[in-house]
């Protein structure tokens, strides 16, 4: 499948093998985890982030196969999540990012046409959420209130 917003081809890449239960060279049980994750996140790490330390730091392949369930439900069901789903958040920031880019830089074309593509990736994102469920069905997108929201 092409790339959207370049003329470049998509990368096929190869999947994991499937399993269904943890490695046996994974030491680390359920319950460990699961304090280790909450520590984590109480620390003001992203779910992203904290999947990437466990697999770096910790040697975790694969949350779900040893807690059960995915990392961001689990983080749902047992602490505090924001409301806005993290990869529109990360969305978010880039576009407020190049909104200050452009108070001082008027003229930077450039600029603004990825300004353009990332609020519409935005708004196609909050669509798929608010069908899913995920977000309220009024919420909509507002470059002047999207600063209150992500800070």
């Amino acid at each position: 499948m092409a790339r959207m917003h370049t003329r470049r081809k998509g990368s096929s890449s190869s999947k994991p093998p499937y399993r269904e239960s943890a490695p046996e060279w994974c030491d680390m049980t359920k319950e460990e985890l699961e304090k280790h994750i909450l520590r984590l996140h109480e620390g003001g790490m992203s779910p992203t982030m904290i999947g990437l330390t466990l697999r770096d730091q910790c040697g975790v392949p694969k949350i779900k196969l040893i807690i059960g369930k995915k990392l961001t439900r689990f983080l749902k069901e047992s602490a505090e999540v924001p409301d806005i789903p993290e990869d529109l958040a990360n969305l978010m920031r880039k576009a407020i990012r190049m909104r200050k880019h452009m108070v001082g830089n008027h003229h930077d074309v450039h600029n603004m046409r990825w300004l353009n593509l990332t609020e519409n990736k935005i708004r196609r994102l909050a669509k798929y959420y608010r069908r899913s469920g995920k977000l309220s069905a009024d919420w909509k997108y507002d470059p002047k209130t999207a600063e209150m929201l992500i800070t």
